[in-house]
């Protein structure tokens, strides 16, 4: 295992890093299961564990914290808020009102004192900045959190939230979490220039594409992973943007191929080999799963690999655009954009 510098904390971490999304109803992976995950993940190196308030409405940091019991001094603990948690409207959102709330939820269902990182899970247009960051910076103060954090931030937004935690003397995000892929590379654009002009830690998900980069998705193969079942527009390849995907993924396959890696390998070793990238979140729902990912922990990509891959999914691409979840709310509502 590799670690790194999360940014400018001094804190080192793996540079393959445990998410916990599928804990727990998501991936159907029982108490049993993500503590044999979190298990083998510890014994290979992986020191960070990430996990979020809303994944399984709190189940998935309930199973963590059983996971990580007796242990917990020894892991980078990291969990998200602001997504909605139930129909309540202000249970959700980056509002000092709900973050004290839902960071003591968190705590109690994690079972521990504090996190390492606090997370803001999606930027919240209803609140301010300044808001956000003086009851994040409250929170550490009271040693809640030790470091608090965005996640899939437009550039823009990243750069107005370090401006107003100067203007205003608060706390700064100190990381930022896209997603990022060799078949979403949109964050190479802005995002990840923005981050290296910070110093901020960059902590990326989805680094398979929702298992388009697994393997398990071929032309001519019945797709049949957890993720199609309950997703199936994301796998069909009647619509243009998956096929160009199965196209690509297919042309990566043969690099793989020739390199001598799996297209696991291939994936995880191009999504930790930009210098602004610190670790990449794997994300799996069985140890067989995890055992595949690990065996990229050490997978260090030669120019030519990474040139090939360039020649398939050019820098600054995403194949699957209308997929991203940082797009200014004024294109998604018509209201926002009309007089």
């Amino acid at each position: 295992m590799q670690y790194r510098t999360l940014g400018r904390t001094g804190v080192q971490v793996s540079t393959l890093a445990l998410g916990a999304m599928n804990f727990g109803r998501i991936g159907r992976t029982t108490q049993e299961e993500a503590t044999a995950i979190v298990d083998a993940a510890l014994e290979a190196g992986v020191n960070l564990i990430d996990t979020a308030d809303m994944y399984g409405d709190g189940e998935s940091e309930e199973m963590v914290g059983k996971a990580v019991a007796g242990r917990r001094d020894d892991i980078v603990l990291a969990t998200k808020a602001a997504m909605p948690m139930g129909d309540e409207r202000n249970h959700r959102g980056s509002s000092r009102r709900w973050l004290v709330t839902a960071l003591d939820d968190s705590l109690r269902r994690l079972g521990v004192d504090h996190v390492d990182l606090y997370q803001i899970h999606r930027w919240d247009p209803a609140t301010s900045d300044e808001e956000t960051l003086s009851a994040l910076t409250d929170l550490q103060r009271a040693g809640k959190i030790r470091y608090f954090g965005s996640s899939t931030f437009p550039a823009y937004r990243i750069v107005q939230a370090q401006w107003a935690a100067r203007e205003h003397r608060l706390g700064r995000y100190v990381t930022e979490q896209p997603s990022y892929s060799v078949l979403q590379r949109g964050i190479e654009s802005d995002v990840l220039p923005v981050t290296e002009e910070y110093g901020m830690g960059v902590l990326v998900w989805s680094p398979l594409a929702s298992g388009w980069l697994s393997g398990a998705v071929r032309r001519g193969r019945d797709v049949t992973t957890h993720r199609s079942a309950f997703m199936p527009e994301r796998f069909d390849t009647a619509l243009p943007a998956n096929r160009a995907r199965l196209d690509a993924v297919e042309r990566l396959a043969g690099i793989a191929d020739a390199a001598g890696l799996t297209m696991i390998q291939l994936a995880l070793g191009f999504a930790t080999a930009h210098p602004a990238v610190t670790s990449a979140l794997v994300g799996p729902r069985t140890l067989d799963h995890l055992h595949s990912q690990l065996a990229a922990a050490d997978t260090v990509l030669p120019a030519d690999v990474l040139d090939a891959i360039d020649s398939v999914v050019a820098p600054g691409t995403d194949l699957a655009a209308h997929e991203k979840y940082d797009t200014p709310p004024a294109l998604l509502d018509a209201s926002l954009r009309r007089r």
